[in-house]
């Protein structure tokens, strides 16, 4: 029982540094999802719900890149960031829940883990996007 549970914490921090690298993709994959979702449930078929939920994420990854190379006021950065961090919080807290919910028998301690796993992704999200911006080398001239 506690090999399981020791190979659940390190599936845990393992699964936590993936999300972390794949923060700034959890709110245009969600948003996709929803579009593809609802697209296929209006009668769209199968092939027009992807390409929907296709264009609705590459729409919503665009807004985001488009808004961080123009705001320059670092409060509109964060503000901006912690609207495509707060997916990936609500991520971290699933991908934590599906790899604990059976190895962790206390209902505590599993909220527990659950609220860590998805504090540290939303929060390292936050931290990745939030990041001030690099100088750049032609503005040093």
């Amino acid at each position: 029982m506690v090999a399981v549970m020791l190979m659940s914490v390190a599936l845990v921090a393992v699964l936590c540094v993936v999300a972390y690298k794949l923060a700034v993709y959890a709110l245009p994959f969600m948003l996709g999802l929803t579009a593809a979702q609802f697209a296929y449930q209006t009668g769209s078929g199968v092939i027009g719900a992807g390409l929907v939920g296709l264009v609705a994420a590459g729409v919503a990854f665009g807004i985001l890149a488009l808004l961080f190379e123009t705001l320059l006021t670092p409060i509109l950065r964060l503000i901006v960031a912690l609207i495509f961090a707060a997916p990936a919080a609500v991520a971290g807290y699933a991908l934590v829940y599906g790899v604990t919910k059976e190895a962790v028998p206390s209902e505590i301690w599993r909220q527990i883990f659950y609220l860590v796993g998805g504090g540290f992704v939303g929060v390292s999200a936050l931290m990745r996007l939030a990041a001030p911006l690099p100088s750049s080398p032609a503005l040093a001239r």
